[in-house]
């Protein structure tokens, strides 16, 4: 199952060089190897940071929902961004499911 996820910083920032470099070593560090190394596992397929805004955005294949909120929640900044699900259809399912339709909607006439 592959699903959409964004995930953006709730809040402010730190802002004390102390707190800046506590935040960058424990959860801004670790949750991007974390993503590099799925993103070579294959189980993330793409994705990166947004430009210009404090969030990533991925696509990541999955097994279950389990899965995902399992994967999710092992990143450490999971607990302080606003995360975003959206699951994805692939394109060739959805396109038997038009023609389908179609032949349906043909049939009618």
């Amino acid at each position: 199952m592959m699903y959409l996820i964004t995930m953006e910083l709730i809040g402010s920032p730190p802002t004390s060089p102390q707190d800046i470099i506590k935040h960058l070593e424990q959860k801004i560090i670790p949750t991007h190897e974390a993503l590099i190394k799925l993103k070579a596992e294959k189980v993330i397929l793409a994705g990166g940071d947004m430009s210009g805004r404090r969030g990533t955005a991925f696509i990541v294949n999955v097994s279950s929902n389990e899965e995902l909120s399992k994967l999710l929640m092992d990143f450490p900044m999971w607990a302080m961004e606003k995360v975003e699900v959206t699951p994805l259809e692939n394109f060739e399912d959805r396109q038997a499911r038009h023609r389908e339709f179609l032949d349906h909607m043909r049939k009618l006439l």
